[in-house]
């Protein structure tokens, strides 16, 4: 076989299509575009949002009410009864041992400490927050609330 010898399959090729090029090429005159009308002007043709002439989509759904804070900081939240499980009497809870522990995802979070359960531990707590019946919990079972 020689490089002579080859060819495209049969049917993967077509020849373009040379509109305007007079009545003998069958797409001469109009160029195969009808008589008048939108579809036969250059650029003519519906947009791709365009539905029809009902009103469209953007206008029938209603508008968002209220907005979206861009600069609100968004905290990990570790409830009393999560550090009651994972930590053991005495231990100090900072950002490295919550993530060490799985009980948040990410250090570069700051941490905010919720009373939902209760705690017997005497914890040291080192975290950006906690609410005000979290350090009554945490100070009550003997423990201290470090906040900056």
């Amino acid at each position: 076989m020689q490089m002579s010898d080859l060819s495209p399959a049969p049917g993967s090729r077509k020849t373009r299509r040379r509109v305007g090029r007079g009545h003998g090429s069958g797409n001469g005159g109009r160029s195969g575009r009808g008589d008048k009308g939108q579809l036969s002007r250059a650029g003519g043709g519906k947009g791709p949002h365009y539905e029809g002439g009902q009103t469209p989509i953007y206008r029938r759904l209603p508008k968002l009410p209220g907005f979206k804070n861009r600069f609100r900081t968004e905290y990990a939240i570790v409830n009393v009864s999560r550090l009651e499980a994972i930590y053991s009497d005495g231990d100090v809870v900072d950002v490295d041992s919550l993530h060490e522990k799985g009980a948040i995802a990410s250090k570069l979070e700051p941490v905010k400490v919720l009373a939902d359960g209760d705690l017997t531990k005497k914890l040291t707590v080192k975290v950006d927050k906690a609410s005000g019946a979290a350090k009554d919990k945490i100070e009550k079972a003997g423990g201290t609330v470090e906040t900056p």
